[in-house]
C-alpha cells in the first residue's frame, strides 16, 4: 500500500494514483472487461492442469465467488480500483505447493494473457503476476521457516 509523500494530502495522492491509473489504462488497453476475460480463461485451464488443478479443486467450494474476487483482487492490482478487500497470502500460506507449482501458474497465466490481450497490456499483467509469485513464494517460504529463492528468471 502505498501512502501521501510529506506535504502532500491522502486526497491528492489518491487523485495522483487514479491518475497514473487512467494512463496506465490507455497505454495498456487494460479494463475490468480484459481482466475478466483473463481471470475466467486462465482459471478454467488451472482448474483442468493436472498439477495445480487438484489443489484448487479441493480448496475453492464456490467458483464464481472466488472468480468474482479474483476480478476484483485483479482490478485493484492493474487498475487501482481498490475494490478487492482480502489478505490473499493467508488464504494460500497452509496450501501444499512449492516452487513447482508457482512456475506451473506463472506459466499458465503467460500464455493466457499472452493469447487474449494485446502486448502491453501483457506485459503489464506478467509483471504484477511474477511480483507477486515471488512475494507469495517468498513469504510462504518464511512462513514455513524455510529459505526459498523463485527459481525463475525474471524473463
Amino acid at each position: 500500500m502505498t501512502t501521501a509523500t510529506p506535504g502532500q494530502s491522502m486526497q491528492d495522492h489518491a487523485e495522483n494514483a487514479a491518475a497514473r491509473n487512467l494512463r496506465s489504462i490507455d497505454q495498456t488497453g487494460i479494463s475490468r472487461d480484459l481482466v475478466a476475460k483473463v481471470v475466467a480463461t486462465f482459471y478454467a485451464r488451472v482448474r483442468s492442469d493436472p498439477l495445480i488443478g487438484p489443489i484448487f479443486e479441493t480448496k475453492v467450494r464456490d467458483w464464481d465467488f472466488h472468480l468474482a474476487k479474483l476480478g476484483e483482487f485483479w482490478s485493484s492490482v492493474l487498475l487501482g480500483t481498490a475494490s478487492y478487500h482480502g489478505q490473499p497470502m493467508l488464504a494460500h500460506i497452509e496450501l501444499p505447493i512449492d516452487s513447482r507449482h508457482f512456475d506451473r501458474w506463472l506459466a499458465l497465466f503467460e500464455s493466457t494473457v499472452g493469447e487474449l490481450c494485446p502486448p502491453p497490456a501483457a506485459a503489464r499483467f506478467i509483471d504484477k503476476a511474477r511480483r507477486i509469485a515471488d512475494s507469495f513464494e517468498l513469504g510462504m517460504g518464511v512462513a514455513r521457516g524455510e529459505i526459498r529463492t523463485p527459481t525463475r528468471s525474471r524473463g
